[in-house]
């Protein structure tokens, strides 16, 4: 079994993952044979619930602590975890690919993350790619944890809202005060013991309005794989909260981070909004959920492993089933799961003419159905902001995956030349994929 970083990383210079070395385990032919499935799915997994040792003013999450109040502490037991593991790994999927989230995640101790890995070799299939993530507010790594992260290659997200104190506003340790000091010795664990690592940033209504000092924090730590994602919260009425962003502010947002990167960074810095819109217009893969025509791409698993469609949507209305009673394969045919995504492409009648609704696809449901009325035909509360981005950044892109393209070019010719492998006509097809004659593509590289 291999095991590599969750979903990779991408490059605005390669463009291709970067996949961890691993391992192939033994052969188990014992194993029964593997389940096809509609499409392939992956694993959003809760094991802590929405337990968590900090208490960020601003988290979506931690009001699911009364979701089951039976119980007070929540934690994934070994029967529900190895149940997943094995039904999981007995579907047909080109990588097994499973991200443990919360709440807190690490409050499970490095002894569950090593039964992870127990479950996932004895379950999984001879040569069976899986990638493994963990998003964590880092105050809990410890050397032991950081080592088994680094040996089984697990991608770990680290939470870090720039310097101190634009972090410390809203990301708060349980008893008061701030948490920045305790997530950068979470970061020098990591990196003592070389556990990979991302850097994912909550864009609220202090840091928006500090985007080249947060992104240059960042980068001067040496964090240079970024994720910056949008803070919109709604209350009980469907109002946005006061620490959410603006759909203007957002838009402004990722327009000066974007000049920075592009003026200096394109080759060193992973932005993954960025490397995401570059894999659209180079490959036409769509890499990141928001870009999606359907919301069926994950499966959220709880603590006592009920299935849901989306984190954001962890409501008893929507939930699919149970991990430990009910098949992958009934749940993707779900009715309810089948009428959750098609929601996504039910857009407002504004996206059929926009000049970038092609690439937002209407924005994450999120963004559309929690506040307002729940409608997914309403535009984005980031509708703005996305057109304020798109509309700054489309030609730089362009310019960006035609240098894409054409180092790919390069490179095809020069790997066909050190092989010794005989070069086409010249009226012939160009072997590189362009479209273009070999005389007018990659015969002067020959």
């Amino acid at each position: 079994m291999r095991y590599c970083v969750l979903l990779g990383r991408l490059s605005a210079l390669a463009l291709a993952p970067s996949l961890a070395p691993g391992y192939l385990c033994p052969n188990q032919p014992q194993l029964p044979r593997l389940q096809p499935m509609p499409r392939p799915f992956s694993l959003l997994v809760k094991p802590a619930s929405a337990d968590c040792n900090l208490r960020c003013q601003y988290c979506f999450y931690l009001g699911h602590c009364s979701f089951y109040p039976e119980e007070k502490r929540h934690r994934m037991s070994d029967e529900t975890l190895r149940t997943m593991i094995q039904r999981y790994m007995a579907t047909e999927q080109p990588s097994y690919q499973i991200g443990w989230q919360g709440g807190e995640p690490t409050l499970m101790g490095v002894d569950f993350f090593k039964r992870v890995v127990e479950y996932q070799q004895k379950f999984g299939r001879s040569g069976a790619s899986v990638a493994n993530g963990l998003q964590t507010n880092a105050t809990l790594i410890t050397p032991e944890l950081a080592r088994h992260l680094a040996a089984f290659h697990f991608l770990t997200g680290v939470s870090i809202d720039g310097p101190r104190y634009l972090h410390d506003k809203y990301r708060l340790a349980f008893g008061g005060g701030g948490s920045h000091d305790d997530v950068m010795r979470g970061i020098r664990t990591l990196r003592e013991h070389r556990a990979e690592f991302n850097t994912l940033t909550l864009v609220n209504e202090a840091n928006v309005k500090e985007p080249v000092q947060t992104y240059h924090y960042l980068c001067d730590n040496d964090f240079l794989f970024h994720q910056y994602i949008p803070c919109v919260e709604p209350d009980e009425n469907r109002l946005v909260l006061p620490f959410s962003t603006s759909g203007e502010e957002w838009g402004e947002f990722l327009c000066r981070i974007f000049d920075e990167w592009y003026r200096h960074d394109t080759r060193r810095v992973s932005v993954r909004l960025f490397d995401a819109v570059l894999a659209l217009l180079v490959d036409g893969v769509r890499n990141v959920c928001p870009f999606g025509n359907d919301c069926r791409q994950y499966f959220v698993v709880e603590y006592n492993g009920d299935i849901f469609p989306c984190d954001f949507f962890v409501e008893k209305r929507l939930r699919l089933g149970n991990v430990t009673t009910d098949s992958f394969e009934i749940m993707q045919d779900s009715p309810v799961y089948a009428n959750f995504g098609r929601q996504k492409s039910c857009w407002h009648t504004d996206c059929d003419t926009c000049d970038y609704g092609w690439i937002c696809q209407g924005d994450c449901l999120k963004h559309r159905l929690c506040t307002g009325g729940g409608d997914p035909r309403r535009l984005s509360d980031l509708c703005p902001g996305w057109k304020l981005f798109y509309s700054h950044t489309m030609s730089r892109f362009e310019t960006l995956a035609e240098q894409v393209r054409d180092e790919r070019r390069r490179a095809n010719m020069e790997q066909m030349l050190a092989r010794g492998q005989p070069l086409p006509g010249r009226n012939a097809p160009c072997p590189c994929g362009s479209g273009k004659k070999f005389k007018k593509c990659c015969s002067r590289r020959a």
